[in-house]
């Protein structure tokens, strides 16, 4: 979205209407927002009532142009006391659902909602995160149709999605032909998205842009055992953006896949001189992996206890109980 929904002008008549905030999850000086405000998952889109101080509308996920203005209506009408549009209410509804792992009603609900919105963004969202759901319960039968829905979403381009959504409806059809057991329609499926992402890497106009691209890139590249391909964009990214400890982390992740373990090391050297705040937790729990792949099990370790301990000194808002059960049950593991 930074890349190519907010720098679009037809943005700007909202200027006078909203005051922009952008907030880094990751910085300690805005641990009382994030106390107030708690982000599941990113990005996380809010509007804030400046009178109530009270998210009137939250969002997670990404949007296109078309969505955000949505949403940016939404959130105004909302501060009038006035409900969201139907789109935004049952994307919310099938995404707390699936937060709160109520499966089975979040595939039921999803399959109920969407021949309401099919073809539009809100349908691909409901498809999409219904699918995740169905995935993980016995019943094929939402599964097959959920799937169905999310393939008709992800080849439709009159659904105005960004390039980062349509990824996401493939990697969905990648996750269903897993469950069936078909590594012939996952290959296929994955070859098709590193041809789709491919191509519009080359078409942005921006590093920023073509950056935006890598996350998936770097995912699908791996999943085709061709992590080799990702070294050239990632190094590329580095160079674009030479304080920006995301690209390093990811070669870090790359070199490991390839068992490289040198250079992995190499780049989460670079990425721990350049990392702040909470995002250091992620660097070491990697950098963690690496050691241990190497067969250094001590210094893995002991990278561990140095990532749960910067966890746990980070203030409220910052601190994941969750990641630090997760670091802990690595640790004994890994001592054992």
């Amino acid at each position: 979205m930074r890349a190519f929904v907010f720098p679009d002008r037809s943005l700007a008549r909202h200027a006078g209407q909203f005051v922009w905030l952008a907030i880094d999850i990751d910085n300690t000086a805005n641990s009382s927002f994030l106390v107030k405000f708690p982000v599941t998952g990113t990005p996380t889109l809010m509007v804030i009532d400046p009178q109530t101080e009270a998210a009137v509308l939250r969002y997670v996920g990404s949007a296109s142009v078309p969505q955000l203005e949505q949403l940016l209506r939404d959130g105004a009408e909302a501060t009038r006391g006035k409900p969201l549009s139907a789109g935004v209410e049952a994307e919310n509804l099938i995404e707390s659902l699936r937060q709160s792992r109520d499966l089975e009603n979040c595939a039921a609900r999803a399959l109920e909602l969407y021949p309401r919105f099919a073809g539009t963004a809100s349908g691909a969202s409901i498809a999409e995160r219904g699918l995740s759901c169905a995935l993980r319960i016995p019943d094929q039968s939402k599964t097959l149709a959920l799937a169905k829905a999310v393939h008709d979403e992800a080849e439709n381009p009159r659904n105005a999605l960004i390039d980062g959504d349509r990824a996401a409806l493939y990697l969905g059809l990648v996750a269903e032909r897993k469950k069936a057991k078909d590594e012939a329609g996952m290959r296929s499926i994955r070859e098709q998205l590193a041809a789709f992402l491919e191509a519009r890497a080359a078409a942005a106009t921006t590093p920023a842009q073509r950056a935006s691209y890598d996350f998936y890139r770097v995912r699908v590249y791996r999943e085709l055992g061709q992590s080799e391909k990702s070294i050239p964009m990632l190094e590329q990214t580095e160079r674009d953006f030479p304080t920006d400890y995301v690209p390093t982390l990811s070669l870090s992740r790359v070199y490991q896949t390839m068992g490289k373990y040198d250079e992995a090391l190499a780049a989460s050297d670079r990425a721990l001189a350049r990392v702040t705040s909470a995002a250091k937790v992620m660097v070491l729990d990697l950098r963690s992996d690496v050691y241990a792949a190497k067969g250094d099990k001590t210094t893995a370790a002991q990278t561990l206890r140095d990532a749960i301990a910067f966890n746990e000194s980070l203030p409220p808002g910052l601190r994941d109980e969750g990641i630090n059960t997760m670091l802990k049950k690595k640790l004994e593991k890994i001592s054992q």
